[in-house]
């Protein structure tokens, strides 16, 4: 069951490592907009959710996680179809602000960096067009990297650019 500060739509989604290696002994969670194997991908929308089917593979970026050794641990809350820089999802509830409690986490991959934040995991995926990785980073005292463009196809059709909290 959810709380309202839980940073996460499914905290019980989890996938071990396929095999060991530099990343193993480390956690991440991905935004939902991350093709997760099994899982029906939902962009912050239980309507778009009910409507579409499970994924038939991870994304690409989840699944090179996996194979260096990363464990997935949770798919996070994201702004209703990422189209907020404030980080409130109406449907799913806002993601606490660990550095400020009172505060919004910032949008659009809030639940990623109130997952990081929080202690809860080590890194997070999230994605970034103008600014929805970078601003939730900074208003939860972290640093979020938005990668290069060309990497934009790791994760699905629907999917804007990849980005990075730690």
């Amino acid at each position: 069951m959810l709380t309202i500060n839980s940073p996460y739509i499914d905290a019980t989604r989890e996938m071990s490592p396929v095999k060991a290696g530099p990343l193993s002994n480390l956690t991440f969670s991905v935004k939902d907009v991350f093709d997760v194997k099994d899982h029906v991908t939902g962009l912050g929308n239980p309507t778009w959710q009910h409507t579409h089917f499970p994924a038939a593979d991870n994304a690409y970026a989840i699944r090179r996680l996996l194979a260096q050794g990363a464990s997935l641990t949770g798919i996070t809350i994201s702004d209703e179809f990422m189209f907020s820089i404030k980080g409130s999802n109406a449907h799913y509830g806002d993601p606490l602000n660990p550095k400020h409690p009172t505060c919004y986490a910032g949008g659009s991959s809030s639940g990623s960096a109130s997952a990081v934040a929080s202690g809860l995991v080590d890194f997070a995926l999230g994605t970034d067009t103008g600014g929805s990785i970078r601003v939730p980073a900074s208003y939860c005292g972290l640093y979020g990297f938005r990668l290069l463009t060309k990497w934009r196809y790791w994760m699905a059709w629907h999917h804007l650019q990849p980005a990075l909290i730690r």
